[in-house]
């Protein structure tokens, strides 16, 4: 089982399916859903005991979110997001506007793999460990 210390570091995007439909029930317009789908960010994690932080950089936005560990924060959007690590995954939970998300990072293989769900839509992204 993954620790959150494994999840540490620079990962790149290498793979992602799933992601337009993702966006589009996040109520993503279709240009930004097109702009989003090129972007090949790169995912920045970093965590100093008590504070976690994860970064999405690329050519066309960066964002990122800091949070504690099980305690809930506002992102960009006034998301209420509530951040655990449970059975080797990282584990983010958003509300919004009477919606919720889930996105679950974990380690398989070697690869960072991140399951966004909504609804019925799931998005799987792959990512390779680069630092």
């Amino acid at each position: 089982m993954a620790t959150i210390q494994q999840l540490v570091g620079r990962w790149c995007l290498v793979d992602s399916r799933g992601f337009d439909e993702y966006m589009k029930d996040l109520g993503v317009g279709m240009a930004l859903r097109k702009m989003g789908a090129m972007a090949k960010p790169d995912c920045v994690i970093t965590f100093d005991s008590k504070t976690l932080t994860v970064k999405s950089e690329s050519t066309l936005k960066t964002t990122q979110f800091l949070c504690n560990l099980g305690e809930t924060t506002a992102d960009g959007r006034k998301t209420q997001t509530v951040c655990n690590f449970v059975n080797g995954s990282l584990v983010q939970h958003q509300e919004w506007d009477g919606k919720e998300s889930t996105i679950m990072r974990k380690l398989e293989g070697g690869k960072m793999l991140v399951e966004c769900i909504m609804n019925n839509v799931t998005c799987t992204r792959t990512y390779e460990k680069v630092e």
